[in-house]
Order: structure tokens, then sequence, then C-alpha cells
């Protein structure tokens, strides 16, 4: 082993505690057995940590990217692979289709369809807008969209849609009853197109979705800052160590900032101390006690998937000690 030691390792670092992952993997397991949980490897990018998800039953995979899907096949975990997003590049559906592996895609619109038919697709899923502005076709187009398909030689194994806009809100209820509204919406879309496939749920509302045959849940393995503030049986497993570089009467500065950490959903965290801002290659924080120069922090990421793919590996802690170093090899394009 390279580093033994957590105080060993160069800074910025991407650490795991592989007590807490295992701790959340069996935790949603247990509620989601089997093929009721699709997890979304985008949120740890890893096939290793893939790989254990698999040993707990969880043999489909939902991926953000071709590359993903790739990776995943080449690690021997591509026995349902879903592509849970549109694509139109036939570079990357021609990899896909020749792929030793079950892949399905997302398909909304007649050109996604015509491309997958086109690439030699042979499974797709069509992807319906539940009320995240994103990706989807309209209920009212879904059924159309799915003769298209049949009649392109495709086979449609369902439907799929994200309630994104409601997964991260704060109050149970609220998203208990956004995800309601979204899947009634998912429902009616399914009434036309068929299948045996109703994929939909993240993290947020993998306990509230009853709908869903499959819940498509990622973050729940290494967690965020903004899904701990939801309540979820789900612990902090990934954080950055940093060290502490500069220090003024007022506050102190550590070298890991925007280029280390996903921001968009806010401010990392510091136990203990406040944070006032990041900058690229710097977090500004005070605390009391101020720490020295040389002494190490842990910041606690607001979005593990943007952290997740800033590095290229995640060093696995019991403890102090550093136990095993994986490789973040579904990162990139």
């Amino acid at each position: 082993m390279e580093f033994e030691n957590r105080n060993d390792l160069p800074t910025p670092a991407l650490v795991l505690d592989v007590e807490a992952l295992d701790a959340n993997l069996a935790a949603m397991s247990e509620v989601l057995p089997g093929d009721r949980l699709r997890p979304h490897v985008k949120a740890h990018k890893c096939t290793r940590i893939a790989a254990l998800q698999a040993a707990r039953g969880h043999r489909g995979f939902t991926c953000a990217t071709a590359r993903e899907v790739i990776g995943m096949a080449k690690a021997s975990l591509g026995d349902d692979l879903l592509l849970a997003n549109e694509i139109v590049d036939p570079r990357r559906l021609d990899a896909l289709a020749s792929l030793d592996a079950r892949v399905t895609v997302a398909v909304d619109s007649v050109e996604t369809i015509e491309a997958a038919a086109t690439a030699g697709i042979a499974e797709v899923l069509i992807d319906i807008d539940v009320g995240l502005p994103r990706c989807g076709c309209a209920v009212a187009e879904a059924g159309a969209l799915a003769d298209r398909a049949r009649q392109r030689g495709l086979s449609v194994r369902g439907v799929m849609g994200y309630e994104g806009h409601v997964v991260g809100l704060e109050d149970r209820v609220k998203r208990s009853e956004g995800c309601a509204t979204a899947m009634q919406i998912l429902a009616r879309a399914h009434a036309d197109v068929g299948g045996d496939v109703i994929s939909a749920g993240g993290t947020g509302t993998f306990d509230c979705n009853s709908l869903a045959t499959e819940i498509q849940a990622g973050s729940y393995a290494v967690m965020d800052t903004a899904y701990a503030k939801q309540g979820l049986p789900f612990r902090q497993a990934i954080a950055i160590e940093a060290t502490v570089i500069s220090v003024s009467k007022r506050h102190a500065v550590c070298d890991a900032g925007l280029k280390t950490l996903g921001m968009d959903h806010g401010d990392p965290r510091i136990p203990g101390a406040t944070v006032w801002y990041c900058s690229d290659e710097h977090t500004c924080f005070a605390a009391d006690p101020m720490p020295k120069v040389g002494n190490r922090v842990r910041l606690l990421p607001a979005h593990c998937d943007p952290t997740m793919a800033y590095h290229e590996r995640v060093f696995c802690l019991e403890g102090e000690r550093v136990v095993d170093v994986l490789e973040i090899d579904l990162r990139g394009w």
C-alpha cells in the first residue's frame, strides 16, 4: 500500500469510509432487495463499488453516459444496463450495440428511436416528462413513440421518468406528494406504452415511490450533505481530506476548493467550522479554536456525483488506516 494512514495522504484527497459505505448498501438492500433497485452508477462512477452493489443482489444498473455502460460491461457487470439518457451519436450507439451485455436506452423522440434502431440497439424505454424540465416526452406522445419503436424492430420494455424536481425537497410530506403527482403522470404514459418496466425514483424518494417497478437511486451509497438534510437512513461515506495552508486572526484556508468538490448544491461542510466560501483551489473558513498551518480538515461535499467525477481515485479508510484504493474508472465521457 502506497499510503498506510490518513495523515500520509497527499491533499486534497477523496476518501471513503468503508464502514459507512457497507452500512448504506445494507440499509438500501433491506428496503429494496434484488431488482427492486437499479443502482445509478453516476453517483460513484466506480466499478468496484458497483460490484459491491451487485453482490447484494442488484444485478441491473442505471448509467448516465455511454462510457459508464461500456465500463460496466467490461467489468462483467452487464446483466442489465440502462442508459437513462437520450443519445444520438452513432459512434457511441454502435459501441453500445456491440457490447456483450444487455443494454437498454432511453428514447423520447422519433430521432432518438431512429438513432437507436439504426445502430442495432435491441431494447428501449420511453422516457416521460413527469415534471422535471429536462428530457422526456409528453404523455400524449408516449403511445405513438412506442408504436414507432416497435415498428423499427425495437423491444419496448416500458417507461421511465425521473421526479428530480422533488427528490431534493427536505420536507418529507412535500417530497412524497410531489413524487405521487409525478408518478400519476408516468402511470398514464405506461397505460399507453405497455411493458413490464416502470423505472423511476432516486435516493430522496426511494421509500415513497410505490408505482415504480425499479428505483434508480445512486447517491445513497456514498451520500452528501444535501441528502443528509432529509434524515435518510444513510451515512456520509465520502469526504475530501485537506490541509490548512494559511491562518489569520479571522479565518483559515485549506487546499481544496471548486476543483475538488461538486458545488451546485452549495458549499461543503467542515465539522466544527463555518465555511465562508470556496475558490478554485481554496476553502476559507472560521473555527474556534482556529487550526494551525499544517493541520488536517475534512470537507463534506454537498453533491457526491460531481465530486466523485473530479477524482481519479478514492482512498478507502477504516478509521485512520488506508485499506484500499479504488480507481474511479467510469469518469469522463
